[in-house]
């Protein structure tokens, strides 16, 4: 789970672990030990958890700063405690059968429902999005003068649940209360809200993924990570000049993959 680590493997003679091998096993102790502790809830800090759902939405940086003092104490970057990760869990469960409620589904419609977003939308999405900005802050963010460390794929997925967690709120529980009384209603109004909570929502995925990547000392040029709000609010231009209502085509998408 750590976020850096040594790139020269030169192999030692005198039989000792080369500084790449001691890091792989240094990583993978502290991975086994993350995994382990997701069955034994009385080790989880929930309470830390749910103070860093609260700060993603007022100071994320502030949770960011957290992750400083834990590369200092526990010389990781990345989370060694799952409970963020079962508390998100449950907010998207929750949330999901909220969808299916909202949108007058069956039970067994609303249980593929939330396998689909868990396992496709959460999951599926997230470890793509984590693998290719794994990729792209190696490839081309990091400062010439470090080039002994590297941006480890755990703490990409770290960052990528710290951004989806203002967006699930936003897009699967805010909007449930305005969805069939003003959203998809064929209104200037409806799409308006619908697309304002929308950009909302992205522009929070964005933002906060651009903290992730700034936090790390040994990254440069992250400035780059918030170019996707210009194109990000020319679409919400666009869609408000169309009429078009990303929420309403969000629910006939899910209406639809639940048949």
């Amino acid at each position: 789970m750590l976020p850096t680590t040594s790139v020269n493997s030169r192999s030692q003679g005198n039989g000792a672990l080369s500084p790449r091998d001691a890091a792989r096993h240094t990583a993978g102790a502290k991975r086994y030990k993350y995994l382990r502790r997701l069955f034994h809830f009385r080790q989880m800090d929930f309470e830390f958890a749910l103070w860093q759902m609260l700060y993603l939405f007022t100071s994320p940086q502030r949770v960011y700063r957290n992750f400083h003092y834990r590369k200092q104490t526990k010389d990781q970057w990345a989370r060694d405690d799952p409970a963020f990760l079962v508390i998100l869990s449950i907010w998207l469960c929750v949330s999901t059968v909220g969808f299916g409620f909202v949108l007058d589904m069956g039970f067994f419609e609303t249980i593929k429902l939330l396998l689909w977003v868990v396992f496709i939308d959460c999951i599926g999405v997230g470890l793509l999005i984590a693998t290719l900005m794994w990729f792209i802050s190696n490839k081309y963010l990091v400062k010439q003068q470090n080039r002994d460390y590297d941006v480890e794929w755990g703490y990409a997925f770290d960052v990528h649940l710290n951004a989806f967690y203002p967006l699930l709120v936003i897009l699967h529980f805010i909007q449930l209360f305005f969805i069939n009384y003003v959203i998809i209603s064929d209104s200037v109004i409806g799409y308006f809200v619908g697309n304002t909570l929308w950009l909302i929502a992205i522009g929070y995925y964005v933002y906060v993924t651009f903290l992730g990547y700034s936090a790390l000392p040994f990254l440069k040029n992250t400035a780059i990570l918030l170019y996707p709000f210009a194109l990000l609010i020319m679409l919400y231009l666009i869609s408000l000049a169309c009429g078009w209502n990303f929420t309403k085509m969000l629910c006939s998408f899910y209406k639809y993959r639940v048949k």
